[in-house]
């Protein structure tokens, strides 16, 4: 179990190492598309800015600055075209890695990563680099079939501590991928002029992108074993009462689980499939508030203190700093013992904290910008602790109720177990699929009303409507929590 663990956990960085490099492009490279195909108004990025113009013109008119502002919404359009192809495409990622195995679906994905890859690098229009991202959108499956593989390996007991791995990788890569990405962004590719043909400005991190997408495949061709039907299960009832059942199993060793131990896992389907729908709605609504705002981010530095690749590779790294270091030091032990919805509550309350920091930081950014900085970092250490929190927690309370141990669909009067059967809606593929789809949908939708917001009211009321979002979010996880646990008693 270890040595898969530690692949994974090599896979996602190289991973997510490629996907964290083009976080703090994008207000420069639309900025950079722009200037190219400004004389073409039948080009996609013209119309696409007329539509944008066009559309903020009705609701708000700034006073400077309006290109700005456009490449603002437009950067939440490009944010969201992503979000919302994996969210069409993560349920069915999970029941095909149900079906034909989680290493051969993996690897297919793997192939539609690279070109995206290969079009990002020769990508000299607007149409071609969202051809990549499309591509890219479509593709990706890696977090999720991590996911799935981790929680093909382990028990209940330790599936928290496991999962924290996908946790640590996405810190260390918001450390090191933004930075590098910015460094690469600053140079320029010579190979292309001696191929004859030109490619896109941010060739060089592209390529950077590539290279480790195809370390990463031949890495995970040559060492993930498949994973799918390795389950960890349970005694079923009818063994439990001395019956013989076809569904019998045993607990850790080969040894039979005790029935108190059992009956911790066996619950009424109902029930768990609901409690995945509860958690499927709290992953849509945290992601959909906190991604405008993550997204927005790098766009409100490049907006106020006019801030290069560099200095938002460097904001972007500091948060993964911090929220590796809590991953490793705190979320990964203490997961556990405080509980998946509780430790979600805290890391909503922190970035309803981080939210009113940004929310009165516009009002210093002239007047004390001393204070707007300070204000600034701030809110990079509650969203640190955030992202090292709410999703992590979440997607461990997720697994839990997917996990494939024996389900009782049916009981007497007398509350004996009538049938006991392992069902599709708890297949871990799927449901996990299912429950990343949702935050998917919720990271497509964030980025666009945020952005919408930020050109429509400014970056102060967008903020403080975000942070009562999600004060009101936290006291719904704790009401939803308390619920559980009635349930459960």
């Amino acid at each position: 179990m270890a040595k898969v663990e530690n692949i994974v956990f090599l896979s996602l960085v190289l991973d997510l190492f490629a996907f964290t490099i083009p976080l703090p492009l994008f207000p420069r490279i639309i900025e950079w598309y722009t200037l190219r195909e400004s004389s073409d108004p039948h080009g996609l990025l013209s119309r696409t800015l007329w539509a944008v113009s066009t559309i903020r013109g009705q609701l708000y008119n700034p006073s400077h600055n309006s290109k700005r502002w456009d490449i603002v919404l437009l950067g939440g359009l490009m944010g969201s075209v992503f979000s919302t192809l994996q969210f069409l495409v993560s349920p069915y990622i999970g029941s095909l890695s149900d079906k034909y195995g989680r290493k051969k679906i993996l690897l297919i994905t793997m192939m539609g990563n690279i070109l995206s890859a290969l079009v990002w690098i020769k990508s000299t229009t607007f149409a071609s680099y969202m051809l990549s991202r499309i591509i890219g959108g479509l593709s990706e499956g890696n977090v999720q079939l991590a996911i799935a593989i981790l929680s093909d390996i382990t028990t209940p007991a330790n599936r928290a501590k496991a999962l924290s791995h996908v946790g640590i990788a996405f810190a260390i890569c918001f450390c090191i991928g933004p930075p590098i990405g910015a460094y690469f962004a600053s140079r320029p590719v010579a190979f292309g002029q001696f191929l004859g043909t030109e490619l896109n400005v941010y060739a060089a991190p592209a390529l950077l992108t590539l290279v480790l997408l195809v370390v990463e495949t031949a890495f995970l061709a040559v060492a993930l074993p498949e994973t799918r039907n390795k389950r960890f299960s349970v005694q079923s009832p009818d063994h439990i009462e001395g019956h013989s059942s076809d569904h019998a199993a045993s607990g850790k060793g080969g040894s039979p689980m005790k029935k108190d131990e059992a009956a911790a896992l066996v619950r009424p389907a109902k029930q768990r499939i609901k409690t995945l729908k509860t958690l499927r709605v709290l992953h849509f609504l945290f992601l959909g508030a906190f991604s405008g705002v993550e997204f927005t981010l790098t766009f409100l530095t490049f907006d106020l203190f006019d801030w290069n690749n560099t200095q938002n590779g460097k904001l972007i790294g500091s948060i993964g700093i911090v929220s590796a270091a809590l991953q490793g030091g705190y979320v990964r032990r203490a997961l556990t013992r405080v509980g998946e919805l509780k430790m979600a509550r805290r890391g909503i309350s922190s970035c309803a904290i981080g939210l009113a920091a940004l929310a009165l930081l516009p009002h210093f950014t002239v007047s004390q910008p001393k204070l707007a900085f300070r204000l600034l970092q701030a809110a990079s250490v509650c969203m640190a602790f955030t992202s090292a929190t709410v999703v992590n927690a979440l997607t461990a309370h997720a697994s839990l109720q997917c996990d494939e141990a024996p389900v009782v669909t049916a009981e007497s009067s007398n509350g004996t177990p009538l049938k006991v059967v392992n069902l599709p809606e708890l297949a871990k593929g799927q449901a996990l699929g299912r429950f990343r789809s949702s935050g998917q949908l919720g990271r497509a939708i964030g980025p666009l009303l945020a952005c919408a917001s930020y050109w429509t009211f400014g970056p102060s009321i967008t903020y403080a409507i975000s942070a009562v979002a999600m004060a009101g979010l936290s006291a719904h996880v704790r009401k939803v929590a308390s619920e559980m646990a009635v349930k459960t008693t």
